[in-house]
Formats: C-alpha cells, structure tokens, sequence
C-alpha cells in the first residue's frame, strides 16, 4: 500500500489543522492506520492509531481529547483532526499502515509509510 499524507501547515497556537493520508494499492479497509509525530532533534513518536473498522481508536497520552482519529475506508483515507494546538505539536506527522494487531505504538508495529507532512505551530 502506497501512502501520502497531507495538510500540514503553520497555524497559530490554539488553532486546528486536519490531515489527511490517501491510501492506494492493496484493500486499504485491511490495514490498521496510525500517526506519528517526529519533531525536530527528536525520535519519531506515537501520536494515534485506528482499528479497521474504525471503531476503536488510541491516542498518546499529550494529544488525547484536542487530537482525534477517523478514516473513510470507501474513500481509502485515515483523517487526524488537531485541536488546542500547541507549539510543542511542532513535527513532520507521517501516517502509516499496519497489518497486524490493533494498539501497536511502535514504529516496528507498521509494516508501510507514507511521507511526512510538516506541522508548525507558532506561539
């Protein structure tokens, strides 16, 4: 599966974003999805991941109730709407594909990726 994220950008402190990542190739309604965060001088992380149906959803413990994680599996794409944006939410947010088990936070745990979008949030 091929994955391309999207709608990155610089947004105010407090101010939202939503990202999109458009999924092609194998069934797209097959994989589980995530985000991942990586900022600059740091290690990528977990920020939220989705189950197949789209019923069960994960977040990190410093986007949980301003993040939230949907996907459209007609359309073959996974959304992260950002809220109460911080500066500390400054990162390259790449989406990526899991064919295993739901509740993966590693970066192990996903077996594709899509390039990264590039989030900044000004103070």
């Amino acid at each position: 599966v091929q994955l391309q994220a999207s709608g990155g950008g610089l947004v105010q402190a407090g101010g939202s974003l939503k990202l999109s990542c458009a999924a092609s190739g194998r069934t797209f309604s097959s994989y589980i999805m995530g985000w991942f965060r990586q900022a600059p001088g740091k290690e990528r992380e977990f920020v939220s991941t989705i189950s197949r149906s789209g019923a069960r959803t994960s977040y990190a413990d410093p986007v949980k109730g301003r993040f939230t994680i949907s996907r459209d599996n007609a359309k073959n794409k996974v959304f992260l709407q950002m809220n109460g944006l911080e500066p500390e939410d400054t990162a390259v947010y790449s989406c990526a594909a899991s064919g295993t088990s739901f509740g993966g936070r590693r970066s192990s745990d996903y077996d594709y990726w899509g390039q990264g979008t590039l989030v900044t949030v000004s103070s």
